[in-house]
This record gives structure tokens, sequence and C-alpha cells, in this order.
């Protein structure tokens, strides 16, 4: 699994085709990934202490990893990703479409 948390990215299929966002959590038991504001849901809570009132509240919904990709903000679109060494040893992660590094290193 390449895709990490706090990775930028973009859904590339389904209801929330082309929507850009920040990985949130990645549920790695069922191949699914959380992105901040992307794919809302209502989710109906009852009264509680920290909620009194009770009602809709909006959560964003888990998306299949398979839908998803790294954002390359230089190229302004979409890209895979490939792992690379570099001249010290260390594993980098690199987007394909423009050959700049992203994220953190391993």
């Amino acid at each position: 699994m390449q895709i990490k948390k706090n990775d930028q990215v973009i859904v590339t299929s389904g209801n929330s085709k082309n929507e850009k966002g920040r990985v949130k959590e990645i549920l790695v038991s069922k191949g699914q990934v959380i992105i901040h504001g992307v794919n809302k849901r209502h989710k109906h809570v009852k009264p509680s202490q920290e909620n009194p009132q009770g009602g809709r509240i909006e959560v964003e919904a888990p998306i299949a990893l398979s839908s998803v990709m790294a954002y390359s903000e230089k190229a302004d679109a979409p890209s895979r990703i490939k792992i690379e060494k570099t001249e010290d040893g260390k594993k980098v992660r690199v987007l394909k479409k423009c050959g700049s590094e992203y994220g953190e290193k391993y």
C-alpha cells in the first residue's frame, strides 16, 4: 500500500469523482481510506450528554483504495507512485507523472 496518512489524493471513480483531499485514516483490513471533506454522508444520532439535541451530523464515509490515486500538484493531475533509492540508500516515494518526491521518506 503506497498511500499513507496525510497524502494529497484525488478520487478517480464513483460519486465523488475528481474531488481532492487529504487522507484522514486508512482502514487496512478493509482496503479503504477516509478522505477529509470527500464522500460525506449524514448520520442520525440520538440525544446524549455531548449532543443534547441529537439530529443529523455529517461524516466522511470510507472509499475503496482502488478508487484513489496520488495527486501531483506540480502536474495538476493524478499520478502513480514508484519507490526509488537515493544515493545515501534511503527509499523515497516518487510520482511517475512529474518525477518529484511525494510525502514523507521511508
